[in-house]
């Protein structure tokens, strides 16, 4: 696959039914949220170099850690 081929998947839908349309928006936010497109969206939004990624990624991953062991410390693991 080359770079900015578009991935084929299926569409998200959601029947709005009896229950009204802000039900069906609902439903529909839910479905996006466990399908991780709001986040893909967001992290498109604006390019972001490798080296930027890299740090932010280790900057991440270095806030887990020091939450794990604060959270070992106190004995709520």
């Amino acid at each position: 696959m080359g770079l900015g081929e578009a991935i084929q998947c299926k569409p998200v839908e959601v029947q709005v039914g009896d229950k009204g349309v802000e039900r069906a928006v609902k439903h529909l936010k839910r479905k996006m949220a466990a399908e991780g497109i709001l986040r893909e969206l967001k992290r498109r939004r604006h390019y972001m170099k490798p080296s930027v990624r890299r740090r932010k990624k280790q900057a991440e991953a270095a806030r887990r850690r020091r939450k794990r062991l604060k959270q070992m410390e106190s004995g709520h693991y």
